[in-house]
């Protein structure tokens, strides 16, 4: 998402992705209470794909000297979302089970309700067969198009992408922050922007700081649990002011 929109400071859950993931469980809970958990996970990401598409149209009228303009945009697109599946969980009283999903945690991930997640694997494997073309996505359109490249198609691959793999997350185990900002900003000041050479290690990271994450929640106060987005939230808010201040790599 941030070689699609050419910004280091975005990610699916501050982007209005995750929201949108979110929405689609509100309205298919409210219209098809009883549809298969498959149903659900696929509208859900049609609504993502929808918010998505909205979101790149929003940035592309951004002006490209305003950079943080863009993760602030973000930030209230989503946060538009989110206030209004919060109004519309309100009134219809499904405020808490919303709340669940919103707020990313994995005592609740039982057999049956997991196995949907290697269809969110699947398709971060085949994008890696394209990161090469989503490489040079990030270098702009003019120069994608000159390149040979179809930037729309390419575009309108990464956002499927996303919005399947946002969906499923959502609704597996809510929304986790921070991961999808955090961790490929560390990555690529580490081993720069090769996507195919880094790809692998944004997901190892991702995975072990996540788990890490839960380990935390569960011991902290144990007995009781502090969700997984909560405590990598507060850990990836750290990680993230460190990068915001820290001078420019060099060498």
């Amino acid at each position: 998402m941030q070689m699609l929109v050419r910004n280091r400071f975005v990610e699916p859950m501050t982007a209005g992705t995750g929201q949108g993931a979110a929405l689609g469980i509100l309205l298919v809970t409210l219209f098809l209470p009883s549809a298969p958990i498959f149903t659900k996970m696929m509208i859900a990401t049609s609504v993502a794909l929808i918010t998505s598409l909205g979101f790149l149209a929003i940035v592309r009228k951004l002006p490209s000297t305003q950079p943080m303009l863009v993760p602030l945009v973000g930030l209230i697109y989503g946060g538009i979302l989110g206030a209004g599946v919060t109004f519309v969980a309100y009134q219809a009283d499904l405020l808490q089970y919303i709340g669940v999903w919103m707020n990313g945690e994995l005592s609740g991930v039982l057999q049956g309700r997991y196995e949907l997640l290697w269809i969110a694997a699947a398709v971060g494997a085949l994008t890696y067969f394209a990161a090469d073309q989503f490489a040079i996505v990030g270098l702009g359109r003019t120069t994608s198009v000159n390149l040979g490249l179809n930037y729309g198609q390419v575009v309108l691959i990464g956002l499927l992408a996303i919005s399947l793999v946002s969906a499923l997350t959502v609704t597996t185990v809510g929304m986790i922050p921070f991961v999808g900002l955090v961790v490929p900003n560390i990555v690529s000041r580490l081993a720069g922007d090769n996507l195919r050479a880094t790809l692998p290690i944004v997901a190892l990271i991702g995975a072990v700081l996540t788990l890490v994450s839960d380990i935390l929640g569960r011991v902290l106060r144990f007995p009781f649990e502090i969700p997984v987005g909560t405590v990598f939230g507060m850990i990836g808010a750290i990680l993230f002011l460190w990068l915001l201040y820290r001078g420019p790599r060099h060498g």
